[in-house]
């Protein structure tokens, strides 16, 4: 296994690392994929390490992946879901947080509805922290196995045209995405309604686009978001009907270029609004694959941070 080390001891975000940290992550993350798809799954490499799951939101893909890495690499897990916690009553989050450190917890990996939620931990407890996802902001470890993704489907990402689809403003995996795809050498297009595509983003470098048949025309690669109701307060376009005819990814739309390209989909996904149930099905797609490469890209992730924990936090 790789002797290198990261540049930081926390994963807070794709903006705060450099692209020789994004490469030792996604080569480290070969090196457990091949792990992972062994008989035996189970590596030692973690078996002094406590890790603390601590998600403040729902989620499923995400909490189960981290999970099941931490497993493969024989670490101790604390599971902490906020709907049956102390957090219900008032406790404020440093305050669980420590209350979790006291059981001699190395690392965290935390999901938090407020930006910056990560940040704030980095700079008031002693362990390793990983945000899983702290509202509109990052996505990190989404980003990275997104990332994974696709070079394991097209090699070196230099040069490559790939389009994020649909609700950017609302999306902490676009914002990730962009960082990660950008610091790769990739050329990155938004592409959704206007009122779903933040103002200048083009700062961040990158085009954009209200065209999607145009987009996909472009592209080589199209990562399709979700439309986040849960995040909308306002109503962001007329109906979801409305936006599929316009900005709905479908097989009939891709059977209509010269060209394959591949669709991906962080999920969960709404079907037959952002995407059609036979695109996502289709040959093009590498969503199932996304899934399988998260475990390992998490493991690659903690085992890298562990590495970090001999130095002072």
């Amino acid at each position: 296994m790789t002797e290198l080390q990261l540049s930081t001891k926390h994963l807070l975000g794709i903006k705060y690392i450099q692209r020789s940290d994004i490469e030792l992550i996604l080569e480290t993350t070969h090196q457990f994929k091949e792990i992972i798809n062994r008989p035996i799954k189970k590596v030692p490499s973690l078996r002094d390490i406590t890790i603390a799951n601590l998600f403040f939101e729902n989620s499923t893909r995400t909490r189960v992946s981290f999970e099941l890495a931490e497993k493969r690499l024989s670490a101790d897990t604390v599971n902490f879901s906020a709907s049956a916690s102390s957090v219900k009553k008032g406790e404020t989050l440093l305050d669980t947080v420590n209350n979790i450190l006291s059981m001699k917890v190395d690392m965290v990996v935390m999901r938090h509805p407020a930006v910056g939620a990560p940040m704030y931990l980095s700079r008031h407890i002693n362990a390793n922290i990983i945000n899983a996802g702290d509202g509109t902001h990052e996505h990190p470890t989404q980003a990275l196995l997104d990332a994974y993704s696709m070079m394991d489907k097209v090699g070196s990402l230099d040069g490559k045209k790939i389009a994020i689809i649909g609700d950017i403003v609302h999306s902490r995996v676009a914002l990730s995405n962009i960082f990660c795809l950008t610091k790769l050498g990739a050329k990155v297009r938004v592409c959704g309604p206007p009122t779903l595509i933040p103002r200048h983003i083009e700062s961040l470098g990158v085009e954009v686009s209200y065209d999607l048949d145009d987009t996909l025309r472009w592209c080589d690669i199209a990562n399709i978001l979700r439309i986040q109701l849960e995040r909308q307060e306002l109503k962001y376009f007329p109906s979801l009907r409305e936006y599929h005819l316009h900005f709905g990814v479908s097989l009939e739309r891709l059977e209509k270029l010269d060209k394959e390209i591949v669709i991906m989909h962080p999920g969960p996904i709404n079907r037959g609004v952002e995407i059609t149930s036979d695109a996502a099905d289709s040959g093009q797609s590498i969503i199932l694959q996304q899934v399988e490469n998260g475990v390992a890209v998490r493991m690659a992730i903690l085992f890298l941070l562990a590495n970090r924990r001999d130095e002072k936090l």
